[in-house]
């Protein structure tokens, strides 16, 4: 389980790699947000640039209709 800083964390590096995103596109901001926690869940990992790096990587490779 995540503790509250580390949540506002993993919310606010959603909302800045998935700015350009639709708030409507919920299933590229889930895949984004399953990436970023896969990385802070399972692996501990808590540094900023790295798990911007991590979003930033999942929306490159997000599945989507318009892409």
């Amino acid at each position: 389980m995540l503790d509250g800083p580390t949540t506002a964390l993993l919310r606010t590096i959603l909302d800045e790699v998935c700015e350009s995103v639709s708030p409507y596109d919920v299933g590229v901001r889930a895949y984004v947000a399953s990436k970023i926690l896969e990385a802070a869940a399972n692996r501990g990992e808590t540094r900023p640039d790295l798990l911007k790096q991590i979003g930033q990587e999942a929306l490159s490779r997000a599945p989507t209709m318009w892409r």
